[in-house]
């Protein structure tokens, strides 16, 4: 599992998304994001979520997102992006 720290923002984002993108490649064939921790993001969160569906679904696993913040969730809907982030479960 890959835990998201409580802020993810832009400026943030581009020190985290490498390693991000590295703890993905160590991951098992199901990749899940934690996100319950984030309290402070912005659309910078779902670039990095992206970022790491992207490198799940290259080396052929599967990736999901666990306890994200309704906010989250809405921003994903509006941004037409929703389905690619699924929740667990």
């Amino acid at each position: 599992m890959i835990v998201l720290p409580a802020s993810l923002t832009h400026a943030s984002a581009a020190d985290l998304v490498p390693s991000l993108k590295q703890a993905v490649r160590s991951q098992p064939a199901d990749v899940v994001a934690d996100a319950s921790a984030l309290t402070e993001f912005d659309s910078s969160a779902l670039a990095a979520l992206l970022e790491c569906r992207r490198e799940a679904v290259a080396a052929g696993k599967t990736f999901s997102v666990q306890g994200a913040p309704p906010r989250l969730r809405q921003l994903a809907g509006l941004y037409g992006v929703a389905e690619l982030i699924p929740a667990t479960g």
